[in-house]
């Protein structure tokens, strides 16, 4: 049984609220929607709508019988709504005691997608929607493979973005994915990898400490069967003929709905016929070791995404790897982001307002005792009653939480959602993995010979990033 959202509150207020009470045998069932009578007495064909308050006497007529209805609907209530979150959370992350880079070895792209690619762009009203099969329309790595045993999958993505995107007053840190490709394959360049000790320090998936399954295109699958890329899609790059004589062609859309290109722009933003040039990001490996104790030691070499910071005007582009441009698609000019060869590659801060469709969660799971995480509570456009309604659901399970529990195991429920908090947008805790990784190597954002383009993450699980 599944009780409609907009009758959690009705129906969890008349069961969890007064099942245990003296309350009059027919206020149990006061609010109570007719589904949850009927899914307990499915022969009875006179129970009223939920509006009306007026369940048929006959049904009530033992007290105890009543009481263990309500605890039952009550149990089937929480139970639904449990589902629900834990089927919204992303993947345990993994955690490791790895404190330096390796080198990146990228799959070659020897294999056919499993169907044909299908992607549908279109402007309805103020929104740009986006859907497609999520199959790139460009040959991939062999997948399973030795470091990714997932298969890659026809999915049913639908992102909808702003068509007139404007930029928000403050920088918005990305959670999810950052946006999608033209081909409607999802760009998702961070990382479920964090370091076993202090929190807050993120494995860098282009740094090549992790070990990787990416193919040439910088791409992985997660075990949903979604193929996604991790940095520069080199087989996006080659479709579209992009080179280094002229300005990117269009490659994508932001979760803000601004555009993003790769790595060539204008050498004067102003100026459409200024020269093309390989734009530079305005990040920069710190200088020194890292603090070491129950933070990772040695030195920032970019193992970690805190191995790099922002410094102004150092670079062509802002913190959030884009500027102000005039480009081949907006001769007026647009705020538009540009995927680099080096550092971050993929952006990780919006300049706009980004979508909802991109979430996968501000850090992780629901914290322990959390009925809904925000990130969905986000995505469901609740209006302001159910979001009171929510927020009582939510008063009530804490108090009882703190009734059943011991001292003990409300101070052990504390601690994990103090150990699962991160500064790096991504959940601590899992099982803990042997050091190890590969052998040092270049900077993560080195472009070689095809395989050299600056790749994404995939630990040997398989299990999505």
């Amino acid at each position: 049984m599944m009780v409609p959202f907009d009758r959690i509150h009705a129906c969890s207020q008349s069961i969890l609220g007064q099942a245990n009470q003296n309350k009059p045998a027919l206020s149990y069932f006061d609010g109570l929607c007719s589904r949850c009578v009927t899914h307990f007495y499915p022969s009875d064909r006179t129970v009223r709508s939920v509006q009306s308050h007026e369940p048929p006497s006959s049904l009530f007529k033992d007290a105890t019988l009543k009481r263990k209805i309500c605890l039952a609907a009550a149990s089937v209530l929480l139970a639904c709504v449990g589902v629900l979150s834990v089927a919204q959370q992303p993947p345990p992350p993994r955690m490791h005691k790895i404190t330096s880079k390796g080198v990146l070895e990228p799959l070659p792209a020897t294999s056919e997608p499993p169907s044909k690619n299908e992607v549908t762009i279109e402007v309805v009203g103020d929104q740009r929607i986006i859907k497609s099969n999520g199959i790139p329309n460009h040959k991939t790595g062999q997948f399973p493979n030795r470091g990714n045993p997932n298969t890659i999958t026809v999915q049913q993505h639908e992102y909808r973005v702003p068509a007139n995107p404007k930029v928000a007053d403050q920088v918005s840190p990305m959670h999810g994915e950052f946006g999608v490709a033209i081909n409607g394959v999802p760009f998702d360049p961070g990382a479920g990898e964090f370091y076993d000790g202090e929190r807050g320090w993120q494995y860098e998936p282009l740094s090549g400490a992790i070990a990787l399954g990416i193919d040439v295109s910088h791409a992985h699958v997660q075990p949903t069967g979604k193929y996604h890329y991790h940095g520069l899609p080199t087989g996006l790059l080659d479709s579209v003929e992009m080179n280094s004589s002229k300005h990117s062609p269009l490659i994508g859309w932001a979760a803000d709905g601004f555009p993003m290109y790769a790595v060539y722009g204008l050498s004067d933003p102003k100026k459409s016929d200024s020269s093309i040039t390989a734009m530079k990001s305005s990040y920069r490996l710190k200088k020194g070791n890292r603090p070491g104790g129950n933070a990772p030691d040695g030195e920032y070499d970019g193992t970690f995404v805190r191995d790099y910071e922002y410094v102004e005007d150092s670079g062509d582009l802002d913190e959030c790897n884009g500027r102000l441009t005039i480009t081949p698609d907006y001769p007026d000019g647009i705020y538009a982001y540009f995927m680099t060869e080096d550092w971050p590659v993929v952006p990780r801060n919006y300049r706009g307002t980004p979508s909802a469709d991109f979430r996968h969660g501000p850090g992780g799971p629901p914290k322990p005792g959390e009925i809904l995480p925000s990130f969905v509570i986000e995505s469901l456009n609740l209006t302001p009653n159910q979001t009171k309604q929510l927020d009582a659901l939510q008063t009530m399970v804490k108090k009882r939480l703190e009734k059943m529990l011991t001292k003990e195991q409300r101070e052990k429920m504390a601690s994990m959602e103090h150990h699962g908090a991160h500064e790096q947008g991504g959940p601590r805790g899992g099982g803990q993995r042997p050091e190890g990784g590969r052998p040092e190597g270049g900077p993560p954002g080195g472009r070689g010979p095809r395989g050299g383009r600056p790749g994404g993450d995939q630990s040997d699980s398989g299990r999505p990033q």
